[in-house]
């Protein structure tokens, strides 16, 4: 079988949304995993989605899947897939309710020793995990960019040690302000930048949400800030931030220009939160005219 270029890192996560009004939307596509496979699509790669499917994904979803992402290295487990309530108030708060007692597979698999040889050649990947599992996948793609986008539950003051240990190994790592601002007890995102990069990191793209992000390079002493693609309406901003990365990494892989890749980030997100649920770009009339106008305008700013 032919090695995909790109590949995700992350889980499939089926989301039922509860609004703030009493609105639902049920069975929708979610998953860090999902979330940035779909933003390499965005940008025209197709890549594979090393994440679990289990027993009840709706044909819909099933359908979606194998259309959008390459599914031939997903872990198959023999129980009911990931599903929790996505309960959302009116300022903006979100609150995760698993709908399934065992769920944890599903967040931890696929484990670096289950990754098939055959897709162990890839040019590059994204990561959503701790440290000591980051570090496991890079011995497994050793020939790939990896771009770590560090676990929210790993990024607290104690992991600090952790985290540094590990930057170097990534070709790109992107935490949000959040995260970053909890290892190091900063705000500032340039202060943040700057000290991830000094504590090892080869390229740091934090993302600022409504902010837009900062990206920096080791070895060179001006930080890029890559603004927000404006949008007529923000539907969902669940997964943008994942979106950005999948986004991000491909715009590395192929130009290795900080501004290029910024920005793929930032068009890949602008249509992610005009959306619920993980990106469709099957649905966007003419999407990739609209792509390549917002990528002009992020570009010229």
């Amino acid at each position: 079988m032919t090695t995909p270029e790109f590949a995700c890192v992350g889980s499939i996560i089926i989301d039922d949304i509860v609004y703030p009004d009493g609105r639902t939307d049920m069975a929708v596509l979610g998953g860090g995993g999902t979330h940035t496979a779909a933003g390499m699509v965005a940008v025209s790669v197709r890549p594979a989605l090393l994440a679990c499917l289990g027993t009840d994904v709706p044909p819909e979803i099933t359908a979606r899947l194998e259309r959008d992402f390459d599914m031939r290295y997903a872990t198959r487990l023999n129980m009911p897939q990931i599903r929790a309530w996505q309960v959302f108030e009116w300022n903006g708060r979100r609150t995760e309710i698993f709908r399934v007692d065992d769920y944890l597979r599903f967040l931890v698999e696929p484990t670096p020793d289950t990754i098939p040889a055959t897709v162990r050649d890839v040019s590059a990947v994204t990561v959503l995990r701790g440290a000591d599992e980051f570090l496991r996948f890079c011995d497994v793609f050793p020939n790939a960019e990896i771009l770590w986008e560090p676990d929210q539950h790993f990024m607290v003051p104690e992991n600090r040690k952790a985290l540094v240990a590990a930057l170097p190994r990534a070709a790109v790592v992107s935490p949000n302000l959040l995260e970053a601002g909890q290892v190091y007890g900063e705000n500032d995102p340039a202060a943040l930048v700057r000290r991830l990069l000094a504590d090892g990191a080869n390229v740091v793209a934090l993302r600022l949400g409504e902010a837009g992000s900062l990206v920096g390079r080791r070895g060179v002493s001006d930080l890029i800030h890559i603004p927000v693609v404006p949008v007529k309406q923000v539907v969902d901003v669940t997964g943008a931030g994942n979106t950005y990365c999948g986004a991000f990494l491909v715009g590395w892989h192929q130009t290795h220009d900080l501004r290029t890749a910024g920005c793929y980030g930032a068009v890949a997100a602008s249509f992610t939160v005009e959306q619920v649920g993980v990106l469709d770009t099957s649905i966007i009339p003419d999407f990739q005219r609209a792509r390549d106008e917002r990528l002009a305008w992020a570009l010229a700013q």
